[in-house]
C-alpha cells in the first residue's frame, strides 16, 4: 500500500523582497556587458589595439553594424 507524501507549500515572496534584488549582467575583463560592440568599444578606450593580422572584424563589415545603430 502506498504512503502519501506531504508536500509543503513555499511562502510566496513579497514584492519588498523581489524589489531588493539587484539585476547583474556579466562582465568581462574590460569592464563591460560582454557584447561585439561593447568590447570593441572598450578597447578603443582602453587603447588596447591589435594588429591589422589578428583582427577580427573587417571595416566593411563594422560599418554596416554602425548603420544599424542609428
Amino acid at each position: 500500500m502506498a504512503t502519501k507524501r506531504k508536500t509543503t507549500r513555499r511562502k510566496p515572496r513579497s514584492k519588498k523582497a523581489a524589489a531588493k534584488k539587484p539585476k547583474t549582467t556579466k562582465r568581462n575583463r574590460l569592464g563591460v556587458k560582454n557584447s561585439l560592440v561593447n568590447n570593441i568599444n572598450a578597447r578603443k578606450k582602453k587603447g588596447i589595439s591589435r594588429s591589422k593580422k589578428k583582427k577580427t572584424v573587417e571595416k566593411e563589415s563594422y560599418e554596416h553594424m554602425e548603420e544599424g545603430w542609428k
